[in-house]
């Protein structure tokens, strides 16, 4: 037996398992970026993890010298720093884990130089990472009382709302906010809540004395009509990949934007019209006069490309610059030149319309958009009270007058209701309110 374990290639295995608690403290490092967390159970939670880490400690310990350990070893600590700056106070799951980090460093296989370096790089990183940290909390994150006055979930479950007071110096506020239901990520100890996901579908300024929340389940066709039936200029937002789907090009969908008032006379408007001009609807001679040109398959095209922008683009002289294919730094440079060196006016730009109307769309179109047959409707109803006392009551009592007078002195006070649809599936889904993507920004430190 003492032959097994002292054989290099029983130690190569075990430590597979260094690897594996280096994956876990690496997801939580990624789970306290984009996720707060509401813990059910601390001492429980403490107790495991105490468990787990002796159980990793010892095994990294034994393979220590290996360079998988070793690996590990420099992991673990800087994978905590996340997790010790957002999930601050929540000791018992932290220090188990950053114990195991400090002992390995100290006490694995690699160099007394190279851990005396990475030891004094590690703790320089939680020091400036702790300074910023305060600093940007304090002075950039704006500190507000709320109170979470109402909760609930939709009938389908698929949606969740809080509806919450904020106190301020302005009367305060009242603000409903719905997220997704489904991004939690929950086990027996603790719930992770995906950050960034809320939206607000209501708020008042002042805050309203209170407000009723029903849901309703309504068809997808049914939405559709009663948006077409408000206007027939409703507008969806769409992605690249959508509009192939629908049947566009990306020549069909160019428009010319920002135009000048000269630039709109040319083409017989005015200068209060402030609708995108679409390039497929201008004939050879407006085309020209853009220095835009347009090939037999309908592909446009810049008349006379400079050196600069072929350089730009990385095109070779004498070569059709489409705008299909033109590169972003490309594009951005030519509509950079479009402009009146004088007085700064922007003549036009050219840039892909990336919406399409809503009374364009076959149910089977929105359908394919990601829109689902029926979902849930939110409305409210909020009570509001207008009027009041013209005098307070010390006032009053210091009055002398008779009950009468009093009563005279009192306006009535009147109760207003008012009901409004807020949340629909329909638009969240079409708009993309809540995209699963996972985006870095100073939001998730808040």
């Amino acid at each position: 037996m003492k032959s097994l374990f002292a054989n290099v290639w029983t130690k190569r295995v075990v430590s597979v398992l260094s690897l594996v608690y280096t994956y876990f403290v690496i997801r939580l490092c990624y789970l306290s970026i984009f996720y707060t967390i509401e813990i059910k159970d601390r001492l429980s939670l403490c107790l495991v993890l105490s468990g787990l880490s002796l159980a990793a400690i010892i095994v990294m310990l034994y393979t220590r010298k290996q360079m998988i350990t070793r690996i590990c070893s420099f992991i673990i600590l800087p994978a905590m720093l996340p997790v010790v700056l957002l999930y601050f106070g929540e000791w018992g799951m932290i220090i188990p884990i950053i114990a195991v980090g400090i002992v390995i460093l100290l006490l694995s296989g690699a160099g007394e130089g190279i851990k005396t370096a990475l030891a004094t790089i590690i703790l320089l990183m939680y020091i400036f990472a702790a300074l910023g940290y305060f600093m940007f909390t304090s002075f950039f994150v704006a500190s507000v009382e709320e109170d979470e006055i109402a909760k609930g979930v939709s009938p389908s479950g698929d949606y969740r709302y809080r509806i919450v007071n904020t106190s301020d110096s302005s009367d305060g506020s009242t603000a409903i906010y719905v997220e997704p239901n489904n991004t939690d990520i929950s086990n027996s100890f603790a719930t992770f809540r995906l950050k960034n996901m809320e939206h607000i579908v209501y708020i008042s300024r002042p805050s309203v004395d209170s407000i009723d929340v029903s849901w309703d389940v309504q068809k997808r066709q049914d939405i559709t009509n009663y948006y077409n039936s408000i206007s027939d200029r409703i507008e969806v937002t769409v992605t690249d990949a959508e509009l192939e789907k629908l049947g566009f090009t990306y020549d069909n969908k160019l428009t010319l934007t920002d135009l000048s008032a000269s630039r709109k006379f040319a083409l017989g408007k005015t200068a209060s019209d402030v609708r995108p001009v679409y390039i497929d609807e201008l004939n050879a001679e407006q085309l020209d006069f853009f220095g835009i040109g347009k090939d037999a398959d309908g592909r446009y095209y810049v008349k006379d490309p400079s050196d600069e922008l072929i350089k730009k683009n990385g095109s070779e002289p004498g070569e059709i610059m489409y705008f299909n294919e033109m590169k972003p730094r490309a594009l951005k440079y030519f509509n950079s030149k479009n402009v009146d060196p004088p007085t700064g006016i922007t003549y036009f730009n050219v840039q892909k319309n990336h919406t399409v109307m809503l009374n364009t769309l076959s149910d089977a179109q929105l359908a394919d958009l990601g829109v689902s047959d029926s979902g849930d409707v939110m409305s409210i109803v909020i009570h509001k009270h207008t009027g009041g006392k013209k005098k307070d009551e010390d006032e009053r009592d210091a009055d002398s007058s008779s009950q009468n007078e009093a009563s005279e002195n009192q306006t009535e006070v009147k109760e207003i209701t008012e009901s409004k649809v807020v949340f629909r599936y329909y638009v969240a889904e079409l708009e993309d309110y809540y995209n699963a993507g996972r985006k870095f920004s100073l939001d998730l430190l808040k």
